[in-house]
């Protein structure tokens, strides 16, 4: 009877009130309304399941960011603004890794992730972040579509991406314990402090979290977090690449009529032959790469000014024969 109860509600404007009715029409001497809820609600909480996840050794790392902040005061005009606080926690050992950082943008979400794998001195096989828009283009609960500097993070660091599913906390559940005792022992013991930059913050939030991994967990015979990192996750972990992961921002351009792109309010010119066309951007801090399905076409560098740069071998000969006719040839 609870199973039809449960189907019933799913209709719309079905009450509880309006199945109980129905319910003493049929079984007048039955359960009275009060009672009929509690073995309903008795019911219903007995069907859920909780599967038990198992973590290897140097498997899965779960990222997130924390609810609550650590806070920055401008020097000079004394204003508190907050920051945010990323964290880590490696699977099998619950060791974990904090930064403060000054937003969740792409830059700063996947530069906190080459930190964290620097602080663990490897590489996890698996990393489970949550579906934000700064790692994931498109949500989904079986095949989230990733940023693609995202994407390019994971395979320069020989990793894989695997997405916590939409509204299931459960997923990443040692990242939301690990974001609660981070809380508690970390940023509860900021709360007396004033920091009046993100590096001298970052410098107290890691001597804290050398305390954090030190302290002795309950239930595991007193070890520390670093006790089961050295033992299980470390030798399990793959080496880190010889180089750090340049981060780069991908973009979409039109062509314009002039055979030059608009980057970051610079104009770069690109083969003429691409007029009306849109190419994708990498932009990096000291270059712009041009492609054109999937096949880079040029490589210029990066110019932070406003203006124009422009190669003669993209132009069209008509215009480059021009552009050599200066003044004084033509005198």
């Amino acid at each position: 009877y609870p199973a039809w109860i449960h189907t019933q509600l799913r209709r719309a404007g079905v009450t509880l009130e309006l199945l109980h009715l129905e319910y003493l029409q049929q079984h007048p001497d039955g359960y009275r309304y009060s009672a009929f809820c509690l073995h309903y609600r008795d019911w219903v909480e007995r069907q859920r399941r909780s599967m038990r996840q198992v973590h290897t050794a140097g498997e899965k790392l779960f990222v997130d960011y924390s609810g609550k902040t650590p806070e920055l005061v401008d020097p000079i005009s004394g204003v508190v603004r907050p920051v945010e606080l990323f964290v880590a926690v490696l699977g099998a050992s619950n060791y974990t890794y904090a930064e403060a950082t000054e937003t969740q943008r792409s830059a700063d979400f996947i530069t906190s992730h080459g930190r964290a794998l620097e602080f663990l001195g490897g590489v996890p096989a698996l990393v489970i972040p949550d579906q934000l828009k700064t790692g994931v283009r498109e949500a989904c609960r079986y095949e989230p579509l990733l940023q693609r500097t995202y994407e390019e993070w994971a395979a320069h660091y020989g990793t894989a991406i695997l997405p916590a599913r939409p509204a299931k906390p459960r997923d990443k559940a040692k990242v939301e314990v690990g974001i609660q005792i981070a809380q508690r022992w970390i940023l509860a013991r900021l709360r007396h402090e004033t920091f009046f930059s993100l590096a001298t913050l970052n410098a107290r939030i890691r001597e804290l979290l050398a305390e954090l991994n030190a302290r002795p967990m309950k239930g595991y015979g007193g070890r520390s977090r670093r006790d089961l990192f050295m033992r299980f996750d470390q030798p399990a972990l793959r080496p880190l690449p010889d180089e750090r992961f340049v981060y780069t921002e991908w973009r979409q351009a039109r062509v314009n009529i002039d055979y030059h792109i608009d980057v970051a309010h610079h104009f770069y010119s690109v083969p003429h032959r691409l007029i009306h066309q849109i190419v994708d951007v990498r932009l990096s801090a000291t270059t712009v790469e041009v492609f054109h399905r999937g096949v880079r076409i040029w490589v210029h560098r990066r110019n932070p000014h406003p203006g124009f740069t422009t190669v003669p071998e993209h132009m069209p000969h008509a215009h480059r024969a021009h552009l050599e006719w200066s003044p004084s040839r033509l005198i």
